[in-house]
């Protein structure tokens, strides 16, 4: 049964004009992570972390403006048309794409834990943690 819960679907999701569309390689239990930086704070995003390879960018490539700030390494892709992030390339993986869970389609997330990120404190945050950069 724990391995069952393991297994991978592909959620759908986009920004919400529609203009923006992808795939997501992920287990219909997902955990993902509530971060506190500033940018994830009034965006609201939740974040679910996967491989690049579990990712499928379906329409919106030329719709998208990339924004990056203070380090500069993640680069956050939004909707030239709605302004929604949808996802992002996160400064912790820079192998991976951070996929908003808000963005979605309802019907394939079964269930969903909520971890607390301090992410406005992040060098301390990710202090010890493999994934650090």
């Amino acid at each position: 049964m724990a391995r069952r819960a393991l297994l991978e679907i592909t959620h759908e999701g986009g920004c919400h004009c529609g203009a923006v569309r992808f795939q997501v390689r992920a287990p219909a239990r997902i955990t993902v992570q509530d971060c506190n930086c500033s940018i994830c704070r009034k965006t609201g995003f939740l974040h679910l972390i996967v491989d690049k390879a579990h990712f499928t960018l379906l329409k919106g490539h030329r719709g998208l403006a990339t924004y990056r700030f203070n380090t500069g390494a993640a680069k956050h892709f939004f909707c030239k048309v709605c302004g929604i992030k949808s996802f992002y390339v996160p400064r912790s993986h820079p192998d991976g794409v951070s996929v908003n869970v808000r963005c979605l389609d309802p019907g394939t997330v079964k269930g969903t834990k909520v971890r607390k990120f301090n992410g406005a404190d992040w060098e301390k945050a990710a202090r010890g943690k493999k994934w650090a950069r």
